[in-house]
């Protein structure tokens, strides 16, 4: 039986992570952590004092997950990271502590098993095209930019190889600040929009064709759910960063 406790627990996802931990035979919900949910704890801390657990999910903020997740690691407690604005610095900060306390941290952008899989068919098509951007939709009210789905293809990009630019940013006429941002090397662009909850789009472009990958997400936390608990399941026997839900796909 693993223990499980889920920071974010009353979280539109956390809550949806919480409830499917509670149905899974081989997992145990021991302890919750959040703002305002009766029974539950203020702190990671205050959480792993008082109930002991093998993994920390976090459903939070980025302002708060990396505290979160460092809090766990040097308890040996394992993480699940869902909350999206960390960085690559964050990452290597994480993978650091993990290793040296012999436990894993498993971090995905979109816990969803359809974006994992346009992550993995990304880095295929990446391996064929020389050029392509990433367009990153989300909701008007969503503070970091670009969202975690976004950042972690750019970056999952990065490792196969750099696009090409027809013109370098630095040579733009106009405002540079309209060919979006560079992620480790792939120019992303934001759009932040009612109506949408996540969708990120990847765009390759070849002599005389483009092939377009997108991942749409619906107003509701299910698809989430199953791939987290995937990830938890997966931080037995692991040892420090894996990063990216498809590297656990097989």
């Amino acid at each position: 039986m693993i223990r499980v406790c889920v920071a974010g627990r009353t979280g539109w996802a956390g809550s949806a992570v919480a409830a499917g931990v509670e149905a899974a035979r081989d997992l145990e919900l021991v302890a919750g952590v959040s703002r305002t949910g009766e029974g539950d704890y203020r702190s990671v801390a205050e959480a792993l004092d008082a109930a002991p657990a093998d993994v920390v999910v976090d459903f939070t903020h980025a302002a708060v997950a990396k505290e979160h997740a460092s809090v766990a690691l040097e308890r040996g407690v394992a993480v699940v990271i869902g909350s999206s604005g960390l960085g690559a610095d964050d990452y290597d900060a994480l993978e650091r502590l993990a290793v040296e306390h012999g436990v894993a941290v498993v971090a995905a952008g979109n816990f969803s098993l359809t974006a994992a899989l346009l992550l993995r068919f990304a880095t295929v098509a990446a391996g064929r095209f020389a050029t392509w951007e990433v367009i990153d939709y989300a909701n008007a009210t969503k503070p970091d930019a670009p969202s975690g789905t976004a950042r972690e293809l750019a970056e999952r990009l990065g490792e196969v190889r750099a696009p090409s630019l027809g013109v370098p940013v630095v040579d733009v006429l106009g405002a540079r600040e309209a060919r979006g941002a560079a992620v480790a090397g792939t120019q992303v662009h934001s759009l932040r929009l009612p109506s949408f909850v996540v969708s990120t789009e990847i765009v390759f472009a070849g002599a005389g064709e483009r092939l377009s990958l997108r991942h749409d997400a619906a107003n509701t936390p299910a698809p989430y759910v199953a791939g987290t608990l995937l990830a938890i399941r997966a931080t037995e026997g692991r040892v420090g960063l894996t990063r990216g839900l498809d590297r656990l796909l097989g």
